[in-house]
Order: structure tokens, then C-alpha cells, then sequence
């Protein structure tokens, strides 16, 4: 195999492959994020995800709560799970959507036990899901085994002609070898709409992609703008970098899937896809770190992350590559960036090369090598809430 054909990687028990070997602490709630920190301050090796939601959620809201959380003790990057809840119900349904993947995981409810208890009896569960998964090996795997994900953020003029091309020249090699995409940020294809639905598979793909479209715009954009989306979209950063509308943001956006790549499928927020290998639209907000969440949680293995000015995002179980074309931001923040295609703007850099520069850094990340967001310890995790609270 050629060094763009194989990755070496955890194969799961569910047949998916990670390239991170985590054992999560995983709160169902705001409230037991205390535990759960207490256990990995206990347990070296494991990793607490607090978050700030789980309580009095209904609906539709609840239901992208569970999938969030699910999800992500699911993802392949997650050795081992440890769950922790104030209530035994939910609890035991975390635990048990992600004991469908065949992975270990325990729960622990802190109602009529408390949190010495339950940190004690948590703390020995994750102790030994560490020495279990300290043992795991990497073994090699086909290319079409790796889930990608795409996001840019802190976009300007050299986004949209340099790193988000980029990310679309990965995708158009390979995508035909098998991998899995995805890509999202729903209000930031404004503009760009019917262009993003001339590139889904089908007529039916492309209708369900506007529906996706149309009822952000009139339950989130219309609903609650003021005047217009000035603000929000573009960023004020975005405007420091050159792109005075949001259609220009979007045009640039598009370029993230490449030339030659259709989408098969439109998902919901952190739906995991499920026609199989291809290119994925994911409904998501245009925040990074909620959007980053979402693909982890639908079961996304590494993540590429174009950015202009500079977006500094990483994920707590899902390394984020970070790509830039911009010379400044080279210089100014270069402890931020993975892989520097600046070279395309003085024009000794081909796309074709910059392509193959991004897909061998997603290479050796997926082989172990840590990403700058790695390095400098960024791990933020942020959940979707759709509303308020009951």
C-alpha cells in the first residue's frame, strides 16, 4: 500500500477504526461534571468532557442531547467509557447506546449515593478500562476505514481560494478510495444554497438538503435576526479579512468539497451516517466548536479545519488539523497551524501539492502524531441546544 492508502489505527469491536485511544468520562448532566473531573483527576489516563446541558430538556432538543452523548462515548477515537449521571434512567440510556458498539463502558448515578460514593466506585471502573486500554495496539488499515470531517472558521479572502480548496483537493482524492466525509455550517452557505444542491447525488439528496436549509433560515435566521445577520455572518473577522457578505463567505465555504464530489446524504446534527461510504451535509451551526461535536459525535475520526485569520479550536477526542494559506497568520500564529499552503498565494505551491501536503499530515495524524490544538492543550467541547430549557 502507498503511503495515501493505509493508516495504522484502533480497529473497534464494531469493526470502525479510531486513531486516539481514550478512556472518556462522560457526564449525562451539567451537575455531574464535578464527578466526573474528580474521577479523571483520580485516573491518570482517562479524560473528563464536561459540558453545561442535560437537565430539563425535552423534545427534539433531548433527543439531540442523547445523540450528542452517545455519539461521543461512541466515536471510535474512545477506547473505554465511563458514565456518570445524577439520575439512574438516563444514565443507563447513555451507557446502553454506547454499549451497542460493543465497546466497554460502566455507569454510575449519583442520586441516593452521592458523589464520594459514586466518584470511588467510577474512579476503580476507569482505573481498570485504563490498564485494558493501554495494552490495544495499532494495526494497519485500509484508507476507506478513515471518517473525515471539515469545518473552516476565521475565514477571509485567502480561505475561500486557498485552504478551503485545499480541504476539497483532499476530498476529490479521497473520497473515490472509500473514506467518509462530511461537511456543514448550514447558515453559512447562504447564497451559495442552490449551488450546494446542484452537488448532491440525486434530486431527492438536493430537496432534502433545501428543506435542511430553508428551516434554518425561517425557525433560526428570520426568526430571531434583527435587521440582518451583521455580526454573526460575516464575523467581524471575517470583514478584517476581506469578505463583506456572507455570499462570499459562502462561496468560499463550497470550496471545502471539491470539484468532482457529490453529498449523498443529508444528516441531522450529529447523526452518524449510515448509506455508507461518501460525502456527507450535516445541519449544523457555524460555531466550531458546537459544529466540531457534532461530526465527533456522529463518529468522525479527524477533523480539517481551514482558517484566514487564525481560528485556534481543537476537540478533546478528535485531533483538528489545522490549514492556512494566509502568510500572516504564518507568522503571527504559526503554533496554530498543521499544514501552511501560503505557498499557493505566491504561486509556488500547486493545489495539486497542497492536497497531497494536507492528506499526508492527515496521514500521520491518524498514525499518532499530535496536531497543534493537541499540542497547546485545546480540547473544547460544546453541545447544540435548539432551546430553552423547560
Amino acid at each position: 500500500m502507498s503511503d495515501f492508502d493505509s493508516f495504522w489505527g484502533f480497529r473497534r469491536e464494531n469493526g470502525r477504526v479510531g486513531v486516539r485511544n481514550y478512556v472518556a468520562i462522560l457526564p449525562v448532566d451539567d451537575i455531574s461534571n464535578a464527578a466526573c473531573e474528580a474521577v479523571a483527576n483520580n485516573i491518570q489516563g482517562t479524560m473528563a468532557l464536561p459540558h453545561s446541558y442535560g437537565r430539563l430538556q425535552f423534545g427534539a432538543d433531548l433527543d439531540l442531547h442523547f445523540r450528542t452523548i452517545i455519539g461521543t462515548g461512541a466515536n471510535p477515537n474512545v477506547a473505554a467509557c465511563v458514565v456518570i449521571g445524577i439520575e439512574p434512567g438516563w444514565t443507563q440510556k447513555v451507557v446502553d447506546g454506547i454499549a451497542a458498539t460493543g465497546k466497554p463502558v460502566s455507569g454510575f448515578a449519583i442520586e441516593q449515593n452521592g458523589d464520594i460514593a459514586t466518584i470511588a466506585a467510577a474512579s476503580r471502573a476507569a482505573k481498570d478500562y485504563v490498564h485494558w486500554a493501554t495494552e490495544l495496539r495499532r494495526e494497519e488499515c485500509g484508507i476507506a476505514d478513515l471518517w473525515v470531517s471539515t469545518k473552516c472558521g476565521e475565514s477571509d479572502t485567502t480561505s475561500g481560494i486557498g485552504a478551503n480548496p485545499t480541504v476539497g483537493n483532499l476530498y476529490d482524492k479521497l473520497i473515490p478510495k472509500g473514506i467518509c466525509g462530511v461537511f456543514g455550517e448550514t447558515s453559512e452557505l447562504t447564497g451559495a444554497e442552490h449551488l450546494c444542491q446542484a452537488r448532491a447525488a440525486s434530486p431527492a439528496v438536493g430537496e432534502k438538503f433545501m428543506r435542511t436549509f430553508q428551516a434554518y433560515q425561517d425557525e433560526v435566521i428570520e426568526a430571531h435576526k434583527t435587521t440582518d445577520l451583521s455580526e454573526s455572518q460575516p464575523t467581524k473577522g471575517n470583514i478584517e479579512g476581506g469578505l463583506s457578505t456572507i455570499e462570499e463567505k459562502a462561496m468560499g465555504n463550497l470550496e471545502k468539497i471539491g470539484k468532482q464530489i457529490s453529498f449523498i446524504d443529508v444528516l441531522e446534527p450529529a447523526e452518524a451516517p449510515a448509506q455508507g461510504n461518501g460525502m456527507y451535509f450535516m445541519d449544523t451551526s457555524s460555531a466550531a466548536a458546537e459544529c466540531v461535536t457534532l461530526m465527533a459525535a456522529a463518529g468522525f475520526v479527524v477533523h480539517t479545519f481551514p482558517t484566514g485569520q487564525g481560528n485556534i479550536i481543537g476537540n478533546p477526542i478528535v485531533p483538528v488539523v489545522k490549514i492556512t494559506a494566509n502568510p500572516r497568520t504564518i507568522r503571527t500564529m504559526s503554533e496554530h497551524i498543521d499544514v501552511d499552503v501560503s505557498g499557493l498565494m505566491r504561486r509556488d505551491l500547486t493545489m495539486d501539492q497542497a492536497g497531497d501536503k494536507l492528506i499526508d499530515n492527515v496521514i500521520r495524524t491518524a498514525n499518532g502524531r499530535f496536531t497543534a490544538a493537541e499540542a497547546l492543550g485545546h480540547k473544547e467541547f460544546v453541545m447544540t441546544k435548539l432551546y430553552r430549557s423547560a
